[in-house]
């Protein structure tokens, strides 16, 4: 079974590293070309453009503050001049601030809100006309964490910001009447760059936690994501689908 995505152009946030840059590198492996949103991973962001070049894919890295709207409305209007429309959303960009919600400050809290759940939202509203323009091949794929459905000790801030935001994907998914599909990926926890003294810490009291003892790797949660971005895809939608080696059973 082929997901093949030639003529396709996605727009993949925080495609920079780990889960993103896979996902980017999957839809790519697939024939969509694919631009790379970035913060502050130029370099990084460049290489994996770089790899999708020199495996005859079409890639462009973009650098945006997804909380900043503005910045957002112009990184779409980009895609579309350079690539000539938008097929696929992928909202993965986030930011993780591990801490007990009593030890959290508002100013934490505002910053996790504006990227997690604000990013996802400005991304969404400006990618979403010309989604509904691609006659049934548009979609939006949003990665959030199981602690948005189940919580988690320290992720308060984030999981809530994640909640809202398969709210929203499930309000979109029957706002839509163009074939446009929206749906979510709920990961456990993915081993990746982002807090390797706190997995280091406690890896062994983790992997306990999920019953294929084992924790994700990126490469886990790519194939799902160009499942949803195919024609393969194009019945399922408003779904939330954990990935999460059965660390939520729900």
């Amino acid at each position: 079974m082929e997901f093949r995505l030639d003529g396709k152009v996605a727009l993949v946030t925080g495609g920079a590293r780990d889960v993103g840059r896979e996902i980017a590198l999957g839809l790519a492996a697939e024939g969509a070309s694919v631009v790379v949103n970035y913060h502050g991973s130029k370099a990084a962001a460049e290489a994996v453009v770089d790899e999708i070049r020199a495996q005859g894919g079409r890639g462009r890295a973009i650098g945006c503050d997804i909380s900043d709207r503005r910045a957002v409305v112009r990184m779409i209007d980009e895609t579309v001049e350079v690539f000539g429309g938008l097929n696929i959303l992928v909202n993965n960009a986030g930011l993780v601030i591990r801490k007990r919600f009593l030890d959290s400050h508002p100013d934490e809290w505002r910053k996790q809100i504006d990227v997690c759940l604000y990013g996802t939202l400005n991304c969404t509203h400006a990618a979403l006309p010309h989604l509904e323009r691609q006659k049934g091949s548009g979609r939006i794929i949003t990665i959030t964490g199981d602690s948005s459905r189940v919580g988690e000790s320290g992720l308060a801030i984030g999981a809530a910001a994640r909640a809202a935001n398969i709210a929203l994907m499930k309000s979109i998914a029957r706002e839509t009447r163009s074939g446009t599909t929206a749906n979510a990926l709920a990961l456990g926890l993915i081993e990746t760059a982002h807090d390797p003294e706190f997995l280091e810490a406690n890896l062994e009291r983790l992997v306990k936690l999920y019953p294929l003892r084992r924790l994700g790797q990126p490469h886990d949660v790519a194939p799902m994501a160009v499942l949803l971005a195919s024609e393969k895809g194009s019945w399922i939608t408003g779904q939330v689908i954990s990935i999460s080696g059965g660390f939520s059973m729900v």
